[in-house]
């Protein structure tokens, strides 16, 4: 993990590898941005005019290397576009600098130590720029440069650039207790989603259901938090048919995860349950050549879900937490699950099997039915659930469910302010409708057309009664298959964590509506 300090040195003072300023785009070509004063300085005032002959127009994310002035104590200066200058008397929105920062910590993957002077206003924008910078510095290299060496090849240096090791922020104070709270504050949230990343980007070999328990299970009693994890001994006598219906026909057998976080003092409780199909071939129904590639990434709502109750436990939020890990293997075999099979799910429903790769929402209906015996406050479920949602929304952007409006507005409000790109659906019930089976209680599918929304429904029957809960159906923004941008790598993402963790906190203070 890249390293975080704050500093109150100044720019031209500080020796390090490279120099961050901000460059907006203005009416009549790019400004500096605060923070960038001692190096306009450097370059006798004429920052903006040398950024400009380099081509540099301030645009958002657009990156500008240059050699620093004497004056300096950095070789090289690096100017990150903002966009458009704020209107007056307003700074630039979170998300802007939390962008900006991501895109010059990438830039500068390889380099040991690295000044940013971004504008920080308060410590709202320590938090984003701080946030930015560690989620943009992350790289996933764990299965890269492995090359043996020889005699021949001994001082060659070909494994993959590092990570920007060291991040120092000008103009945020050690001692300011709001800083210091919030550069703490994002080092959590971005350990935790870069650890989410690690486990979406990590080989389905590796990353079996019991792989993936163990990590969780590690993790969570390093933080303080309980775990219980049910094998498919224990989920075949718990009648968890759901589950055992989606794993029985891999070698590597399914689990369920329980993660609880709970404090002293708090008056509420969260349930959060992740869809983690480890690897996802579609079972019977096989998926074509061309869309399991990148199937590994199917477990991205339970590596959320997972880091955000360590993320939980690690910030101390006054609020009980509770984790479920829905963890199972996909695949075609003799023993597998067949299209007209009948599973009994653990609420007692039986569900009729139209469609094996329409697996999520039956280990989610088993994990959903489970946490709400607990009766908490609300729950969210969190889910590479269905490709219609990408159809309808596209890559970077997930779908909100809820059985009750208000709760869907508050998730969107809250993924939006951290964010993360999201909008409200329906669950019109006149789909329902498309479900019913001649044979069981319900069918695991329904029509095409909404098909998203037709998920979200199946799932709101395995929800208990009374309960508040939410659907995030993240099938676009968990796995980014295109080039970075911003704080964005490619590959996982971590999408969702920061949302669930400020539907924490908010929660924990009271601040919920």
């Amino acid at each position: 993990m890249t390293a975080l300090t704050l500093s109150t040195a100044g720019a031209a003072t500080l020796r390090a590898d490279a120099l961050v300023v901000g460059v907006a785009k203005g009416p009549k070509g790019p400004v500096s941005a605060a923070g960038a004063e001692a190096v306009d300085k450097a370059f006798d005032g004429k920052l903006a005019s040398v950024l400009e002959a380099l081509g540099a127009s301030g645009a958002e994310g657009e990156i500008t290397k240059l050699p620093a002035p004497a004056g300096l104590k950095v070789p090289v200066v690096l100017a990150v576009g903002l966009g458009s200058v704020p209107e007056k008397d307003e700074s630039y929105d979170e998300e802007t600098l939390r962008r900006a920062a991501g895109a010059a910590a990438r830039a500068l993957h390889g380099t040991k130590k690295a000044a940013f002077a971004l504008p920080l206003d308060d410590a709202s924008a320590v938090t984003a720029v701080a946030e930015g910078a560690l989620l943009g510095a992350y790289a996933f290299t764990a299965y890269q440069g492995g090359e043996t060496k020889t005699a021949k090849n001994a001082d060659k240096n070909d494994g993959p650039k590092q990570p920007l090791a060291e991040v120092a922020l000008l103009g945020a104070k050690p001692r300011d207790k709001e800083h210091k709270a919030a550069a703490e504050r994002a080092t959590v949230i971005a350990t935790e989603v870069n650890i989410a990343r690690d486990l979406v980007n990590t080989p389905p070999n590796d990353l079996t259901p019991e792989a993936f328990a163990a990590v969780a299970s590690a993790a969570a009693k390093e933080n303080g938090v309980k775990v219980q994890v049910l094998d498919e001994k224990a989920l075949v006598k718990g009648g968890y048919g759901g589950i055992m219906g989606v794993g029985k026909g891999s070698e590597n057998p399914p689990r369920l995860v329980k993660l609880t976080y709970t404090h002293p003092k708090a008056v509420k409780t969260l349930a959060f349950v992740g869809k983690g199909i480890t690897y996802d071939s579609g079972g019977i129904s096989l998926k074509p050549a061309g869309h399991n590639e990148t199937m590994k990434c199917d477990m991205a709502g339970a590596a959320a879900v997972f880091a955000s109750v360590v993320a939980a436990a690690k910030l101390g939020l006054q609020v009980n937490v509770t984790g479920w890990l829905a963890l199972a293997e996909n695949m075609p075999s003799g023993s597998a699950t067949k299209p007209g099979d009948v599973l009994r799910m653990y609420s007692g429903k039986t569900v009729e099997v139209l469609n094996t790769d329409a697996e999520g929402r039956l280990v989610l209906g088993d994990a959903l039915t489970k946490a709400s015996e607990d009766n908490p406050d609300a729950i969210v479920d969190v889910a590479t659930l269905t490709g219609a949602m990408v159809m309808a929304l596209g890559d970077r952007t997930f779908g909100v469910m809820a059985n009750d409006d208000a709760f869907r507005t508050s998730i969107h409000e809250i993924a939006e302010e951290v964010g993360e790109a999201s909008w409200p659906m329906p669950l019109p019930q006149d789909l329902r409708k498309s479900m019913d089976s001649p044979t069981a209680d319900i069918a695991n599918m329904g029509v095409r057309m909404g098909g998203g929304l037709v998920a979200g429904l199946f799932l709101q029957e395995f929800v208990g009664e009374g309960i508040t809960w939410a659907h995030l159906d993240i099938a676009g923004p968990a796995f980014h298959e295109g080039a970075p941008y911003g704080y964005t790598p490619k590959g996982g993402t971590g999408s969702a964590v920061r949302t669930l963790v400020r539907l924490a906190e908010r929660t924990a203070t009271g601040d919920l509506g």
